[in-house]
């Protein structure tokens, strides 16, 4: 059952996926439908789950999902991947590499691999004040307070010298 992602409670189950370039206002329109089409029909044995999505900086999709209400089997996040996966074929992106980094620049989000972020950062073109996206957290209250943080923040802190 889709609802409002704002509506899901802060220990709702997250998954996050970066996209490797931005999508332009058509596909968003597409996707956004796309996505309330799959989150109607999401099932967990056929029970509802209740999940919502956000798309933030027209470049991450960021499925919630209430596990109070019906958690996710591993059945029902094989169908939230292969979902995922069909858009990634469709718009031609890649949204399931997890070696990727994605960081702010001003107001632009860059989007770079672990070996070249960790480049930006030996040669301080990255810096433990850059925000970068955290794509590991677990639950929406994490999302909310610790996704979009300072590298000295985050997993990425590793990188810095």
């Amino acid at each position: 059952m889709l609802v409002p992602f704002e509506s899901l409670p802060d220990n709702s189950r997250v998954w996050i996926y970066q996209s490797n370039r931005s999508f332009t206002d058509e596909e968003l329109v597409e996707i956004k439908q796309k996505l309330d089409e799959f989150l109607t029909q999401w099932t967990v044995h056929g029970a509802n789950l209740q999940a919502g999505y956000e798309i933030k900086y027209k470049r991450f999709i960021t499925i919630g999902l209430d596990q109070e209400v019906n958690a996710a089997s591993g059945c029902s996040i094989d169908a939230s991947v292969h979902f995922i996966q069909r858009l990634e074929k469709e718009y031609n992106v890649d949204l399931l590499d997890k070696m990727n980094v994605s960081f702010k620049q001003g107001e632009f989000v860059a989007y770079k691999t672990l070996t070249d972020f960790r480049k930006l950062a030996k040669n301080k073109s990255v810096s433990p004040n850059t925000i970068v996206f955290n794509n590991l957290v677990n639950n929406k209250a994490e999302y909310l307070s610790d996704w979009e943080v300072p590298a000295s923040d985050s997993w990425h802190k590793r990188f810095m010298s």
